[in-house]
């Protein structure tokens, strides 16, 4: 079954960074939130990358985001995919970054794990021109990386020395 994101990106005007997913998962498609499933590690990496508390409401989640200048979005606008599964995803149609890169200062971008920097790289990169940065998945299913070898990989977000 074709799927469209059903929530908007997360940016500010002073947003300089955009961490990109691939898709939401069904949890996070059933809390209309980024990385809504409770084993995704991606709050607890973001929170230890900025030594904040993990934030539990949306609202927390939003404020830590944008309050260090970043942004939240996913490559993929629509796809056929099967219950949250990456290796299931086809009809792909790309995300449209130009609402985020028009209004804000995002001049670096990574990609939360390989889908999305794949579907980026093939679909998005030829029109912004800016080279993403592949980081391992905080996803569950990437269990070969605990959360401090994620947020030792992630931590080149916080280095804003292009």
């Amino acid at each position: 079954m074709n799927i469209e994101h059903p929530f908007q990106a997360l940016f500010g005007a002073e947003s300089d960074t955009l961490i990109l997913g691939s898709f939401p998962s069904v949890k996070s498609r059933e809390a209309m939130f980024f990385y809504g499933h409770p084993q995704n590690r991606f709050w607890r990496v973001i929170a230890a990358l900025y030594g904040e508390e993990v934030p539990q409401s949306i609202g927390e989640k939003k404020r830590l985001i944008l309050s260090h200048n970043l942004a939240l979005w996913d490559s993929i606008h629509s796809c056929t995919i099967t219950g949250s599964s990456d290796s299931s995803v086809k009809d792909v149609v790309p995300n449209d970054l130009s609402l985020i890169l028009d209004n804000s200062k995002v001049d670096r971008i990574f990609c939360n794990g390989a889908l999305s920097h794949k579907m980026y790289m093939k679909y998005i990169f030829p029109k912004t021109g800016i080279t993403a940065v592949k980081l391992p998945s905080t996803s569950p299913a990437n269990a070969a990386f605990s959360l401090e070898r994620l947020v030792g990989e992630w931590k080149v977000i916080t280095d804003k020395i292009n």
